[in-house]
């Protein structure tokens, strides 16, 4: 098998090699990647450094050409990366081609921003002075992806850093190492000059850590759990750099009692166990007003027990595996503390396949309570509780009554609330009649409280953090 090694100053570096397995199948490896030391970041980092001063210094046709050759080749070749990323992360067919559109909407996107460059020019309060106000790049920049979009969030955080001329290295999560290889080999060939974008794959004790260690990285872009953030933000400050963090969720959906029952339930069934739950942004606590509650619940279960779970490249198939037995581990400890808790569980159980992998039926408690374990730590996986509320206001108390706030949304036909829920909601994102996972790449993604810190990603947004500004004075004469 192929050995599919790490991109460092524009040369591909082999290493220890490690398989790549089929969470719905694993028996089946879908390829070897080697595994980077802490040389090798090292080496990535001192390349990426080397680079900078002629890429951040590069015409924006340069960048734009790179960008929306990446793009044509991500959507060309849609069909094959997306199976690519069913295989190895676990989501059905449609979600694996509809996130590796976005991925090529997004170097789309991110191309047209190096030919919008801006800036400003002011009169100084001085007579006979000028004020020019400039973004310019920050440096060097470290990139460490998560698992659950392998090919969306290294998309969203390379495409705007090279955009506005920074040099990268990125660090995939150990899980799926697939697509990013495939984003920097596309790049790669797309005309980036060495060491402008370097690919380290491995353990985050190691190529994390090394990132984080080094000087010369002068800004960090994390996607992953709250631990793992904190980590990165203490050291981050340590060096005196920049740093994102884009962390975890425990996302409420309100339902009222003057809701489409079935929009309603779309919502939830797809916000909750689409993509197998793990997402940041899926609806993990579904907050439901009395009078709609036991239809609402009747309804969601119907809509369960009709799930189709399998073989992600089945068309049939609407939830996949989960990502790894680690995973697996997880969901069901807390489905066990659910039911400890006092909950009534619905579905929740392993499901058996021809192939041997980490299938799980999405799992529903109905009677929880807020203070559960199971409505305030995050699972990440295809589990929701149900809240019973007596009106609005202790909708919305609850829905901000937790340590995140990355997404919220709310079912209603009333404008009233609606408008209430957008403006109080204490969440980066709101949905109304809608899940609230899904959201566009042309607009800022990033929440509050515990699940986001620093500048908004995606959208015209992602300047904030993958610029620095400057203002220059000049006097006439």
């Amino acid at each position: 098998m192929t050995l599919h090694a790490n991109l460092i100053g524009g040369e591909w570096v082999g290493g220890e090699a490690v398989p790549n397995v089929n969470p719905a199948n694993t028996a089946e490896v879908v390829g070897e990647y080697a595994r980077a030391t802490a040389a090798d970041a090292g080496a990535a980092i001192a390349a990426a450094k080397a680079a900078f001063p002629a890429w951040s210094r590069s015409g924006p046709l340069e960048r734009h050409a790179v960008l929306s050759k990446a793009a044509a080749e991500i959507l060309a070749r849609k069909e094959e990366l997306g199976t690519l990323l069913s295989r190895e992360e676990g989501k059905t067919l449609a979600e694996g081609i509809g996130e590796t559109i976005r991925a090529a909407q997004i170097f789309d996107f991110f191309a047209g921003e190096c030919l919008r460059l801006t800036g400003e020019i002011l009169p100084s309060v001085r007579p006979g002075v000028g004020v020019e106000i400039t973004r310019e790049a920050v440096g060097p920049v470290g990139l460490i992806t998560p698992w659950n979009f392998p090919i969306a969030i290294p998309a969203w955080k390379i495409a705007p850093a090279l955009a506005w001329g920074n040099t990268v290295v990125i660090k995939p999560a150990d899980l799926v190492p697939g697509c990013a290889w495939a984003l920097a080999d596309i790049l790669h060939r797309a005309g980036l000059p060495k060491g402008v974008l370097n690919l380290v794959m491995g353990k985050g004790s190691v190529v994390g850590q090394a990132i984080l260690d080094s000087p010369d990285i002068r800004a960090v872009s994390f996607t992953g759990s709250v631990g793992t953030g904190r980590r990165v933000a203490e050291a981050s400050v340590k060096a005196m750099r920049k740093f994102q963090l884009e962390m975890g969720g425990k996302n409420p959906m309100v339902v009222l009692d003057d809701a489409d029952l079935e929009v309603a339930v779309d919502a939830c069934l797809n916000g909750a166990f689409f993509s197998t739950g793990q997402r940041c942004t899926a609806s993990s606590r579904l907050i439901v007003q009395d009078g709609i509650h036991d239809r609402f619940v009747a309804r969601l279960k119907e809509r369960m027990e009709a799930l189709v779970i399998g073989d992600p490249l089945d068309k049939a198939t609407q939830i996949g595996p989960v990502v790894d037995a680690g995973q697996l581990e997880q969901d069901e400890k807390y489905i066990a503390i659910g039911r400890d808790e006092g909950a009534e569980l619905v579905g929740g159980a392993r499901v058996k396949k021809a192939t041997e992998g980490f299938f799980l039926a999405p799992a529903l408690f109905v009677g929880a309570t807020n203070a559960m374990r199971v409505s305030r730590e995050e699972i990440f996986g295809p589990v929701a509780s149900v809240i019973r509320v007596k009106d609005y206001d202790e909708a919305l108390a609850v829905a901000n009554d937790t340590d995140f706030g990355l997404s919220a949304g709310i079912c209603t036909t009333s404008l009233k609330h609606a408008t209430h829920f957008k403006r109080n909601s204490q969440a980066g994102m709101v949905m109304v009649n809608l899940a609230t996972a899904g959201v566009d790449f042309h607009v800022p993604f990033g929440g509050s409280k515990g699940s986001s810190f620093g500048p908004r990603e995606q959208g015209r947004y992602a300047a904030e953090f993958y610029t620095t500004v400057k203002t220059a004075y000049t006097a006439a004469g």
